[in-house]
């Protein structure tokens, strides 16, 4: 028997094997390029190809949303792991040579896993071994490196002072590089602000391979890095941070409520009172659907956590004049120190060590889809019915809507002391997140299109022109249109409505340090347009 072979065949095949030539020549030239361009041979020491029998795991370990843990997912040619600056300044400048992407990867949370995926050919930087954090309780400072986890943080300060704190997230694994460039917040939010509000010096690769910090980069620099979008501006491998004062004594208060507990009601008031207590006062609340008492029926529950900065006497008289329909009672608070409360809002058990802090491992990792909205104007009891409707939907089971009320700390800050556009005017913040654990395309698309029906319906009750959304939770459904498309006029209009008083400085910015944009952030509005307006 005869093959015949057609001439476009073997076009096509020497092609295919020509570009893969081209594409390990590349990876080759790179690696090279890497040990030329480090000022010493311990480089060597921290690249990992996929030859590697340690990639995998690597590459894997940080991964927090399965939805990017599949084959499917595109992989880096290579990860490394520096152990310097100079590491980093290698692979900025050999990267720009060979053409390939970076991907800057410090707790690995980034909810569309932007921090290790790109569909272009790439390599991560994962800062995971510099992450030393340097605590000067005297001073009130601390020097924290990037690739340092939340968690890490406030374990060092907990063994320096019982009474000094700082106002991050509650996640402990949560690397302080993308949390601290995002506008990263915690339960500390309305006492003292975003943890990028108490960023004082910073350390920065550039895109020329340049060591920078504050004075050397310049104020302009140095705003932007702080809340206009992580990977937007450079590589920030330290952060000099202003550590904040809290009492010796705090409580926490846990307060479930359900439907058949008036949960409407209670809800539509928080709206009410949650921003304009006082700032010493954090009420948030988690809405979700749980089993009823009833056999086979679901109903929904509302989870109210409060942190006080003080003891459980003074809170309850609080609680009790500004939001009675909550009926707390001192069973259901504890007083603890500022440390133990953040295990508590990290929802470990009582008692836990501190050392579960050090975990650079959520303690339960699974699927999700997650957005947000900022609510400027109560919304109606309508309007959480309708939620309940979706939350009893089969997608719905394991679903959350986590609100966190803003006033205080966050109503005083001016919008342009930052690039955080969020302040004066929200009541609260809102966070959906649909969780799920089967495998697949089809329960991952079921999922996430819940998650954008449930987005349609909130419209007429949340933010708008435009439609706020907090950029550390990413999501890349913003700006694009039905058919995934986003157009440079679409972004621009969105972006500029959304960064208001601050577009034209960041798009400044960007321009200035990165004109290239060679440090793409897929979900930050001033580099796309940085790099469209040069070239036309």
């Amino acid at each position: 028997m005869k093959f015949m072979i057609s001439i476009p065949f073997v076009f096509v095949l020497l092609l295919s094997l020509h570009c893969m030539a081209s594409a390990d020549d590349t990876h080759q030239s790179f690696l090279q390029c890497l040990s030329q361009h480090s000022e010493n041979t311990s480089i060597s020491k921290v690249i990992y190809t996929q030859h590697n029998s340690s990639y995998s795991s690597i590459l894997e370990f940080t991964i927090q949303n399965l939805r990017f843990s599949t084959p499917a997912t595109p992989k880096p040619l290579v990860i490394i792991k520096p152990l310097q600056a100079s590491h980093v300044q290698a692979v900025i400048n050999c990267s720009q040579k060979y053409g390939l992407q970076v991907r800057v990867r410090s707790g690995g949370h980034d909810y569309e896993g932007l921090s290790y995926v790109s569909e272009l050919p790439f390599v991560i930087i994962d800062l995971i071994d510099l992450r030393s954090i340097s605590i000067d309780a005297e001073e009130k400072t601390a020097w924290v490196q990037g690739g340092a986890t939340i968690g890490e943080l406030y374990y060092k300060i907990a063994n320096k002072s019982r009474t000094l704190a700082f106002p991050a997230g509650v996640c402990p694994s949560v690397g302080v590089g993308g949390h601290f460039s995002g506008g990263g917040y915690g339960i500390l939010l309305r006492k003292y602000g975003l943890a990028a509000d108490h960023v004082v010096d910073a350390h920065l690769i550039d895109v020329k391979g340049r060591f920078l910090d504050r004075k050397s980069m310049g104020e302009d620099l140095f705003w932007a890095i702080r809340g206009g979008g992580g990977g937007s501006f450079g590589v920030v491998v330290a952060w000099k941070i202003k550590l904040v004062d809290v009492p010796s004594t705090v409580t926490v208060c846990s307060a479930p409520r359900t439907l058949e507990q008036n949960l409407t009601k209670i809800i539509h008031r928080w709206q009410y009172v949650a921003d304009k207590t006082t700032e010493d006062l954090l009420n948030t609340n988690i809405l979700r659907s749980v089993n009823s008492t009833v056999e086979g029926k679901r109903t929904m529950q509302g989870s109210f956590e409060s942190l006080f900065l003080g003891g459980v006497d003074g809170l309850l008289p609080l609680m009790h004049s500004s939001f009675p329909e909550l009926g707390l009672v001192k069973e259901e608070c504890k007083e603890t120190s500022w440390i133990e409360s953040v295990l508590h809002f990290a929802r470990f058990e009582d008692g836990e060590s501190l050392d579960v802090l050090l975990s650079r491992i959520s303690i339960v990792k699974s699927s999700f889809k997650s957005k947000s909205d900022y609510v400027r104007e109560p919304m109606p009891e309508t309007a959480f019915e309708g939620i309940y409707r979706m939350f009893y939907e089969r997608e719905g089971e394991n679903a959350e809507i986590a609100m966190v009320p803003y006033g205080g700390k966050m109503s005083e800050i001016s919008e342009s002391e930052i690039p955080f556009p969020h302040r004066a005017g929200n009541i609260y913040k809102m966070q959906p997140t649909v969780f799920w654990s089967e495998g697949g395309s089809e329960a991952s698309e079921r999922h996430i299109n819940w998650s954008r029906r449930l987005y349609s319906f909130l419209a007429p009750f949340v933010s708008k022109n435009p439609r706020a959304a907090y950029v550390n939770y990413r999501d890349l459904d913003i700006g694009t249109n039905n058919k995934g498309y986003t157009s440079y006029k679409q972004a621009s209009i969105w972006g500029k409505k959304y960064f208001k008083n601050n577009f034209d400085r960041l798009v400044h910015v960007k321009t200035m340090v990165d004109p290239d944009n060679f440090f793409k952030n897929e979900q930050s509005i001033p580099p796309l347009l940085s790099s469209r307006k040069k070239r036309g």
